[in-house]
């Protein structure tokens, strides 16, 4: 019997329209022999919508009619069932509920990737693949996630936070900035990827300019030094906290000071706007200009690697991450610059080249996922006793003194 798969994406993101092409790119690679796939699409009010093309990336051309031909659920669970529930009953009568048995969300950003969708699976009982609730809201959080890494001993450069109460007092904090910090600067929201609101300050004039662009998708932001002399440096890790490996390593290219939205998803500004191939295949992340493998040594490969492992192990991760890194040229310092823990087109380029297949990787991180809930499913949460029959609440104090 096929295992059934409900593969969410979309979603209340900036990264929504990336998510569409990250997931349809997996759902077209599944082994249909061992999976059933349920595409669930998520609008950017988070109402999920079940139906016939929404595997398509063409059906997305036109989202309204896609939308007037499918089937608004939500997910339910009932006993040890799993349930995709019509929300409204038709005129003629009710569809039928839609039964799978794992979650596959393939999410990028806020409100999605950050743990939020994870708690709600996590309330349901849903068995998902990826990375669980703290790891998924840790990875997002650029500077809780610099703090942990330290104590791993993984090296990262020094940042600070800044809130909109700050903000609102603009000039204390550029001067904060500038005395902690020598231009150049890279200013970033404190909790997006795909490079969105990020931007490069040499000087005090930018720098108003990036805060007030960062601002705009995130109630805090980050700054910290920019390398001059950028080498940017990619590796993705499948497994989980006991048990990882990792890929090859690539160094993707780029048209800016940093990896730009357009670098990634637009081809730096080609004419192919869509991330899908010429075959109508999605492309999405695996468009990008890149080198693979990275033209760096032996040591530096395996001394990256070693780092990526050792990284998605103490963020606590699960599935497939892809970790970003940075070499200051000047120095030769290695820098962990971020995690993507569900990473656009999950990284599949960088399995291939070591004889992972697309259609093995999303096999492995499902069967993780298998394994997560029935190693949850052992642990105990509830104790056999009920202190409520003994309960006696007088003038609104408890029992316990």
């Amino acid at each position: 019997m096929k295992t059934r798969v409900a593969v969410i994406f979309g979603g209340k993101s900036v990264e929504h329209e990336v998510s569409v092409i990250s997931a349809i790119q997996a759902i077209i690679s599944m082994d249909t022999d061992k999976y059933e796939v349920i595409p669930v699409y998520m609008t950017k009010t988070n109402d999920m919508y079940i139906g016939e093309d929404l595997g398509k990336i063409a059906s997305y051309k036109d989202i309204k009619s896609l939308l007037e031909c499918s089937e608004h659920v939500i997910m339910l669970r009932e006993g040890n069932r799993f349930l995709l529930v019509p929300y409204k009953g038709k005129k003629f009568g009710r569809k039928k509920c839609v039964e799978f048995d794992v979650a596959f969300p393939i999410v990028h950003g806020t409100n999605v990737e950050d743990g939020v969708l994870q708690g709600y699976l996590k309330t349901l009982g849903i068995p998902f693949v990826g990375p669980d609730v703290t790891s998924s809201a840790v990875g997002m959080d650029k500077f809780i996630m610099k703090t942990i890494l330290k104590e791993y001993d993984v090296p990262v450069l020094d940042a600070k936070v800044y809130t909109m109460a700050e903000y609102a007092e603009i000039e204390k904090l550029l001067t904060d900035i500038e005395s902690d910090f020598a231009y150049p600067v890279i200013v970033k929201p404190v909790n997006l990827g795909s490079s969105v609101g990020i931007g490069v300050a040499g000087d005090r004039a930018t720098l108003v300019q990036a805060v007030d662009d960062a601002f705009i998708y995130s109630t805090k932001i980050i700054v910290e030094r920019a390398i001059s002399n950028l080498r940017e440096i990619n590796c993705s890790v499948l497994g989980d906290e006991n048990e990882a490996i990792a890929s090859e390593c690539e160094e993707p290219m780029h048209t800016k000071d940093i990896l730009s939205y357009e670098d990634k998803y637009a081809g730096g500004g080609s004419k192919n706007k869509t991330g899908v191939g010429s075959k109508g295949k999605a492309s999405g992340m695996a468009s990008l200009s890149r080198k693979i493998p990275a033209e760096i040594s032996s040591e530096q490969r395996e001394n990256i690697r070693n780092m990526a492992v050792k990284a998605f192990k103490a963020l606590g991760c699960n599935g497939v991450s892809r970790i970003d890194f940075m070499i200051d040229e000047d120095t030769g310092k290695l820098y962990f610059n971020e995690i993507n823990t569900i990473p656009g087109s999950l990284a599949f380029y960088l399995w291939e080249p070591i004889g992972v297949s697309y259609r093995e990787l999303l096999d492995r991180v499902i069967q993780l996922a298998i394994k997560r809930q029935r190693l949850e499913e052992s642990l105990t949460f509830a104790f056999d006793t009920n202190i409520l029959k003994d309960a006696n609440i007088q003038n609104g104090k408890g029992s316990k003194q």
